[in-house]
């Protein structure tokens, strides 16, 4: 190997050594700073928490366009066991994980199911909320089991997760009324065109929110796919002290009476 070549060998070797460093210190300061999110919010005193403002009951605006609904109420009681303000952070279904990827958001409280490719990608909470599909009715009727629903009209979306699962549970001479889309089965319940209604429960909150004369109720559960508070990877300490709140909510009956006020139904024996 000539001088040159030597020289040029060990300036590259240099170069390499110091590339490799500048990366393993990054990496660890991005480690730090993922692991940091309880710290940077405590000292900030404020927590951004991403919700939903188009999906009631868990999340949507009033008149005055301030946030409302069980999603809105999750993210303030946490703030405020917390001791900090929350900023409202308004999400869709599509942008809700990339916020909290992108630190746009520190929690995801929306109306956000668990699974496999999301768990890949994102930390989740104890679940905080019941997210089901049910049979609603008028108060006065008796419904307390499927066999109930003889020979009862049922209003449902066609080829909805609910008209599936009705399916399954209940007696072969229902009279099921189906359409095309949740506007026109809401609203042939709504005209008393039939005895039952078979929806999601953000569908059923809406329809209750926005006709309050109709005097229906949570009646059957159909299907429950809880919800969970997305975090984002390695916020350990953070994910902590969020269950720690949602345990303490769940044993002196707060969880119950916010799902009972958004949902009709108490939140019940919810997942860890």
């Amino acid at each position: 190997m000539t001088l040159s070549s030597f020289s040029a060998f060990s300036s590259s070797k240099r170069h390499l050594t110091l590339a490799l460093a500048s990366v393993a210190m990054l990496a660890a300061a991005g480690t730090a700073q993922a692991q940091n999110a309880l710290d940077n919010v405590l000292k900030a005193k404020t927590i951004k928490i991403a919700v939903p403002t188009d999906y009631p009951p868990y999340g949507s605006v009033d008149r005055n366009m301030k946030p409302q609904g069980l999603d809105v109420e999750m993210a303030e009681l946490i703030a405020a066991k917390l001791g900090v303000k929350v900023e409202l952070v308004p999400v869709t279904s599509a942008n809700r994980i990339p916020y909290l990827q992108t630190r746009k958001a520190d929690l995801v409280i929306s109306t956000l199911g668990k699974n496999a490719e999301r768990e890949k990608v994102i930390d989740f909470s104890a679940a905080y909320a019941p997210f089901f599909q049910a049979v609603y009715a008028a108060k006065s009727m008796k419904l307390t089991s499927f066999a109930d629903m003889a020979g009862k009209t049922v209003a449902v979306t066609r080829g909805a997760m609910e008209d599936q699962e009705l399916n399954k549970v209940a007696p072969p001479n229902v009279d099921y009324r189906r359409f095309e889309d949740n506007n026109a089965t809401i609203a042939a319940f709504v005209a008393g065109q039939t005895q039952t209604l078979a929806t999601s429960a953000a569908v059923a909150g809406d329809m209750l929110a926005k006709n309050p004369k109709v005097s229906a109720e949570f009646k059957l559960l159909l299907k429950d796919s809880p919800c969970f508070i997305g975090v984002a990877k390695g916020e350990t300490a953070l994910k902590t002290k969020v269950n720690e709140i949602i345990a303490a909510a769940k044993k002196d009956g707060t969880l119950d009476a916010m799902s009972k006020k958004w949902l009709g139904k108490a939140a019940g024996d919810l997942p860890v």
